[in-house]
């Protein structure tokens, strides 16, 4: 079986079996490609997020390892067999979907029970299991009920159960929280990692909603027209994006086109096509080529405010405010620069007085809290 080596917090390498593995993996819709060579090595036990949006792919990808879609190139393996030809009941995996897909005419304990009929299991290992199913998402008292009688989030508890009483290597999530409401979906989100820490199954969750995978994911693969374009930590792609699209769209961020003017042991200074001079702070991946084209990300949450220019030798600029939205938590500030470009700020609620529009002000962050990515296509700025 497929390893992929890790380092523990001694720096020991250890092994730990892969899940899922694609290799190269191409799927085409009217000759079209919807998956686009995908790479990816699922670790035993992770919760991995696949991340992008409509139309990136994701669903396809799933799709794929279920077994609802056939693979057109490459390789697809769990753990460690190849999937070719291998239709979704043979497969070590269950599905949740968004709609939850529940029996209507069935009671939660049916709806439970319905796969293990079907396998032909002896009533006393069906009651076994459903029992334990139940009792896992907390639904024991509900065991009767119908599906229109459960309110959304009892419904997809429900979804869960019947996944997880087949007992899959892998469990699948197809947008699982996508029709349920804020406050709810943030109790699942809960609800959700928790079961993933008491089972220890591999979670494979495709979303759109960055929130949620930064919160729940072990890892998160970033996909866009058909591609991955980063896979990594939740940190990593949040605080280290690689390419622009994923800056953009993982989180909100400002982006300056510009290239390289000037570089140091320390830092590189970006000219950006509107004028403005950005230092920033050299890492491991800051390109660092001379007039290389980049796009410079600045996190809202990083930018500083003034209504007095602050003693900051670099990236700080004068500007005016245009607006100004109340969030509780947070305030949002938008800021026009005195050469036209509008930069966001986000600043924690302090509950003192808010700044009214049109107040001079000054933008300013460290070179150390904005990040230069190599791009032949600039951003917005």
């Amino acid at each position: 079986m497929a390893q992929t080596v890790m380092h523990n917090q001694r720096g020991i390498k250890t092994f730990q079996p892969l899940d899922v593995e694609l290799r190269n993996v191409f799927k085409f819709f009217n000759q079209e490609p919807a998956v686009h060579g995908v790479d990816l090595d699922i670790r035993r036990g992770e919760f991995f997020s696949i991340l992008g949006p409509s139309g990136c792919g994701k669903t396809t990808t799933l799709r794929l390892i279920a077994g609802f879609e056939q693979v057109d190139g490459g390789k697809l393996l769990i753990q460690g067999q190849p999937m070719t030809n291998v239709p979704p009941y043979r497969r070590p995996v269950n599905t949740v979907f968004q709609s939850y897909a529940l029996f209507n005419h069935l009671n939660v304990w049916d709806n439970i029970a319905f796969g293990l009929r079907l396998k032909k299991l002896a009533k006393s290992e069906i009651d076994s299991r459903v029992t334990e199913a139940l009792k896992l998402v907390k639904m024991e008292s509900l065991r009767s009920r119908f599906p229109h009688q459960l309110s959304g989030g009892q419904q997809q508890r429900v979804a869960l159960a019947r996944a997880l009483v087949n007992r899959p290597a892998v469990l699948l999530l197809d947008e699982p929280l996508g029709a349920l409401d804020l406050k709810l979906r943030k109790e699942m989100q809960v609800e959700l990692s928790n079961l993933h820490k008491d089972l220890g199954l591999t979670f494979i969750m495709v979303t759109h909603d960055q929130e949620e995978a930064l919160s729940l994911s072990d890892r998160i693969a970033v996909m866009n027209q058909g591609k991955i374009e980063q896979i990594g930590t939740p940190s990593e792609v949040y605080e280290h994006p690689t390419t622009s699209f994923v800056a953009d769209f993982i989180g909100d961020t400002n982006l300056f086109s510009g290239e390289i003017a000037e570089v140091d042991a320390l830092n590189i200074k970006v000219t950006t096509k509107t004028g403005l001079t950005i230092v920033v702070s050299r890492g491991e991946q800051t390109p660092t080529e001379s007039l290389q084209p980049v796009v410079v990300s600045i996190r809202p949450e990083k930018i500083q405010l003034s209504l007095y220019q602050p003693n900051f030798p670099s990236n700080c600029f004068e500007g005016r405010l245009i607006n100004v939205m109340y969030l509780g938590t947070h305030v949002n500030y938008v800021v026009e620069l005195t050469n036209g470009v509008a930069i966001t700020a986000m600043q924690p609620n302090t509950f003192g007085s808010l700044p009214d529009r049109d107040t001079p002000i000054y933008a300013w962050w460290s070179e150390t809290d904005c990040l230069a990515i190599s791009q032949s296509v600039g951003g917005k700025n």
